[in-house]
């Protein structure tokens, strides 16, 4: 036990060396949100050419002075690529890979955009820390057009060919001949257009708490000349349909709620019998020991901290969090009167999202 307790310098100084590490890459996150939100890195691989900061602030059409202190940020943290003798920067394409708007779903960039955002209310959560309750979602300014960017990328790429035939041959076959299909906590709405397009026998509704969110996902559906898709303003906790959906969606929000056992079961209710009740959430375990492996990990433990969690608390709500787990997920579908098998699937290069496909009965 003594041996245990004494001081281990090598173990101290590796530590102290992981401490800076984590230290400056969060600093580099805030300069990679600039670089996506300014667009240097979708501007930096157009420049066919290693190209001064001259250069790279004229195409980009932005201030030279913050650029060049851009580059130097990106340049010491292996992102961006320096000839010192010219004075001269490139981007290159295995970077750019996973930098630029034009990687698509492989853009990890954007995601850096959520660190700027939580630090808003940092001093909110350290209040909260210490005399508890939440956050309200009113707080987290664009906060929904982020999610918006986040997630339209992965729906454009994969919602209809890989997420939704998760359901069976069968709901395809559903939708194909004319389905009605309603999704909870519809956000913005691209998921729903979709899928209105994809299949124009059936009929879509979308159901969002979010008036700025629901009037976006009507101008975009009158955008895309749809006529089968119906956007509402609604707190799900207030659903009444009884046997009404062949499908049920919801897009990682079902965590986010205030009650979701409440949720799952107005889910449970409005389903026609042998409906189904897709639900995406977040990839991970209830218990901790089990998600130390997980890469995502410590960012899925923030954002439930600076998110998920303390807007649910700031409902009064149970507060379940991004990391409530495949283990609690289950139980709760249970407790809402899913009794059949709860199927849970993932799709090839999707670390992050379980898909929960279950029937009601």
């Amino acid at each position: 036990m003594l041996e245990e307790n004494r001081f281990d310098n090598l173990k101290a100084q590796e530590f102290a060396g992981r401490l800076l590490e984590i230290i400056n890459g969060g600093c580099l996150s805030l300069m990679i949100s600039i670089g996506h939100k300014t667009g240097l890195f979708d501007t930096m691989s157009r420049l066919r050419e290693p190209s001064t900061s001259e250069e790279i602030a004229k195409e980009a059409n932005l201030n030279e002075r913050y650029v060049r202190e851009w580059l130097g940020g990106m340049v010491v943290g292996g992102i961006v690529n320096y000839s010192p003798k010219e004075k001269r920067y490139w981007l290159p394409p295995e970077h750019a890979a996973f930098t630029t708007r034009a990687a698509g779903i492989d853009n990890i960039a954007l995601f850096s955009q959520y660190v700027c955002l939580m630090g808003l209310v940092e001093d909110k959560i350290v209040n909260c820390f210490k005399n508890g309750g939440g956050v309200p979602y009113s707080e987290y300014p664009s906060f929904q057009s982020l999610q918006a960017e986040e997630t339209s990328r992965v729906f454009d790429t994969r919602l209809v060919d890989q997420i939704i035939p998760l359901t069976g041959n069968e709901m395809i076959n559903n939708l194909n001949e004319g389905a009605l299909v309603l999704e909870v906590g519809c956000g913005r709405g691209h998921a729903l257009n979709l899928m209105a397009k994809a299949f124009p026998n059936s009929k879509f509704f979308g159901y969002d708490f979010s008036e700025e969110g629901v009037k976006a996902g009507r101008r975009e559906s009158k955008e895309m000349d749809l006529t089968n898709v119906v956007f509402e303003v609604k707190d799900v906790n207030t659903l009444t349909d009884t046997n009404k959906y062949d499908l049920i969606m919801a897009f990682d929000t079902i965590h986010d709620q205030a009650h979701p056992t409440t949720v799952l079961s107005k889910i449970y209710q409005a389903l026609k019998t042998k409906g189904i009740f897709l639900m995406q959430d977040i990839a991970a375990s209830s218990n901790t020991e089990e998600n130390i492996q997980n890469p995502l990990a410590p960012t899925l433990y923030t954002f439930s901290t600076m998110h998920c969690m303390t807007v649910s608390l700031a409902q009064g709500g149970d507060g379940l969090g991004t990391v409530w787990g495949r283990q609690l997920a289950e139980e709760k579908l249970r407790e809402a009167a899913f009794s059949e098998a709860i199927d849970v699937k993932q799709i090839d290069g999707d670390i992050l999202n379980y898909y929960y496909v279950v029937r009601k009965t």
